[in-house]
């Protein structure tokens, strides 16, 4: 790439700043969500790969192990995977009543709120090191991490439209970047410092900051709506609290992205799992494990934000969605190839960045500017079932894959991974496909509104 082709980019980034508003705030937005939650996921991760179970389990769990004779440290993610499913499940019909029932200007400050209070909650935890407190805190920054990224994608929905999401959800999503790599960076600086338990409180801030900018970016997701004669939206939604699985089930589109979701989770989970092996054999302890997982962190988030950067808008805005979804599918696909061929760790690694960072510059800045060309029930129920459950969904199925052909070595794993990554393509040339049939640009969906 040329010098003057990256200076004519940051041109148009800075022109993009100065002509919206909104986009300052909805990039110092991302960028404190996503650098609260990478404050706390090397912690998260830590605590995966923790080879100590009472760091992970509760006694009272471990004391049942230990009378049945089961080892629960050898099924460390895939139980932490499966309680994280049933948290999801257990708070979709919770979330979804939440929208149904209260205006967004009370259910968004809810959100970020409750989850400034699990932290705050978590941070005496961890300080009294009481048995299980790992597995908890694997848990909740699960939840956390997929309703919270969700509830934002689709807020940016209501406040920018589809041709102005086309020219700036790249770089929103590269002040996500950012933030994911400032994350880590706090983490790695200031872990063997302050503890990791204080670095609960740094991620507490950074969601007050979310909680500001949401007040401060609510008029122009009302003056989004008036401009496109949408009426309502800060009234509750109503409808039923599973509407969004009704939704996902019925509508070819969201259907195609609850596929694409389902199996590109699959692809990373595999990945997640052989990682953690890894991290378990040369990483033992809390903080090392941290550290480790923060620099990698850090080098998947660099090369997301180039792409961001440099490539995502002009895609988008030049050919549409198609290659943005199909580009990393496919790369993804050969991925998995190399790997069943030579699974040596420095491949693993590379499709390991190749995997993340596609999906985040590309793929799903691609995936959320259709939200904005649907009703709000989509946007906010169905998205939040598609996010969610669908997601966690694949978590726990491709964990318990992972560990049922572990056994057999890595090549079979990653064997096995080439028809996970053959469906991701599949579901993304189905989105592709689907939405073909939205409204154009610029134009109205035909199918009726519902206030929020």
């Amino acid at each position: 790439m040329s010098g003057s082709s990256g200076l004519g980019r940051i041109r148009r980034l800075r022109a993009a700043l100065a002509d919206s508003p909104p986009l300052w705030w909805s990039l110092l937005y991302f960028f404190s969500l996503l650098c609260g939650y990478y404050v706390v996921r090397p912690v998260r991760d830590a605590m995966g790969a923790s080879g100590d179970p009472s760091t992970v389990f509760p006694q009272w769990l471990l004391d049942l192990a230990d009378g049945a004779g089961f080892a629960l440290g050898e099924y460390t993610l895939q139980l932490l995977f499966t309680g994280t499913f049933v948290t999801m499940v257990v708070l979709q019909p919770v979330y979804g009543a939440l929208v149904a029932r209260f205006p967004r200007r009370v259910f968004l400050p809810v959100v970020y709120l409750f989850f400034i209070a699990c932290l705050v909650f978590f941070f005496g935890l961890f300080h009294t090191g009481v048995a299980g407190r790992g597995g908890a805190f694997f848990i909740w920054t699960a939840v956390f991490n997929l309703f919270a990224v969700t509830v934002f994608w689709s807020f940016m929905a209501d406040v920018f439209d589809n041709q102005q999401a086309k020219l700036v959800y790249g770089y929103i999503g590269a002040g996500g970047t950012i933030g994911a790599l400032v994350g880590p960076g706090i983490t790695r600086l200031l872990v063997e410092v302050i503890g990791v338990a204080n670095l609960l409180l740094v991620s507490a801030g950074f969601l007050a900051i979310c909680l500001l900018c949401i007040l401060k970016l609510r008029p122009w997701a009302r003056r989004r709506e008036e401009q496109h004669g949408e009426t309502g939206g800060e009234q509750a939604m109503g409808g039923s609290m599973l509407a969004g699985l009704k939704l996902v089930w019925q509508r070819p589109l969201l259907r195609a992205l609850a596929i694409t979701m389902f199996f590109g989770v699959g692809v990373g989970t595999l990945l997640y799992n052989e990682q953690a092996a890894i991290v378990k054999q040369f990483y033992p302890g809390a903080e090392a494990g941290t550290w480790y997982y923060a620099t990698v962190d850090w080098a998947v988030n660099g090369v997301t934000l180039l792409v961001q950067v440099f490539v995502t808008r002009s895609l988008l805005q030049r050919f549409g969605v198609a290659p943005a979804l199909l580009g990393p599918a496919i790369a993804i696909l050969l991925g998995y190839c190399l790997l069943a061929a030579s699974p040596l760790p420095l491949m693993v690694a590379i499709v390991q960045v190749v995997t993340r960072s596609g999906e985040f510059s590309l793929a799903k800045p691609a995936r959320e500017t259709l939200y904005t060309r649907v009703d709000r029930e989509s946007r906010y129920k169905a998205k939040a079932v598609i996010d969610t459950v669908v997601y966690r969904g694949g978590d726990l199925t491709f964990v318990w894959l992972h560990k049922a052909i572990a056994v057999l070595g890595s090549s079979m794993v990653f064997a096995a991974g080439i028809f996970v990554a053959l469906g991701m393509s599949l579901g993304a040339w189905g989105i592709v496909r689907a939405q073909r049939d939205l409204p154009d640009e610029g134009q109205p969906d035909p199918r009726p509104r519902e206030g929020l």
